[in-house]
């Protein structure tokens, strides 16, 4: 079993703690045609009423014009890793296993299953952890 792996750069922006308050951004992304993969949202405890919004991908003029008007940027952090490939009783164990021996550390983790596929999305605090992460997958993927 191979994995496939991509980075993936992630834009996010504080969002309003409250219905509508993720629809409203995701509008103006909707409006430019904007294909997004990846969304996740999050409360902050820092600031009570207030969360925050992470996609991608952002690409061509028009999207990232939307996403700039609804108050979007680029960020490097969390470093993000798109993973998928077949799936397998157990997957996600080995795969956090195999971290954790290496004394990697996630800040996130996201699996989902489709038929035979899976796929996730995985954050880490750095590059260089997220480049650690990719090459033990490669080493799992490579010994399947």
């Amino acid at each position: 079993m191979g994995f496939r792996l991509q980075r993936v750069h992630i834009w996010s922006g504080e969002v309003a703690d409250e219905a509508g308050g993720v629809a409203r951004k995701l509008a103006l992304l909707a409006e430019a045609g904007t294909n997004l993969e990846y969304v996740y949202t999050k409360r902050t405890s820092e600031r009570p009423g207030s969360g925050l919004l992470f996609v991608a991908p952002i690409t061509g003029p028009e999207s990232v014009r939307a996403a700039r008007e609804a108050g979007l940027s680029e960020t490097d952090h969390p470093v993000v890793l798109r993973v998928e490939g077949d799936n397998q009783a157990g997957l996600a164990h080995r795969l956090t296993q195999e971290w954790a021996l290496n004394n990697l550390s996630m800040e996130g983790l996201s699996l989902s299953v489709l038929g035979d596929r899976f796929v996730g999305y995985v954050s880490f605090d750095n590059v260089e952890d997220a480049n650690r992460a990719a090459a033990i997958l490669g080493d799992l993927g490579a010994a399947q």
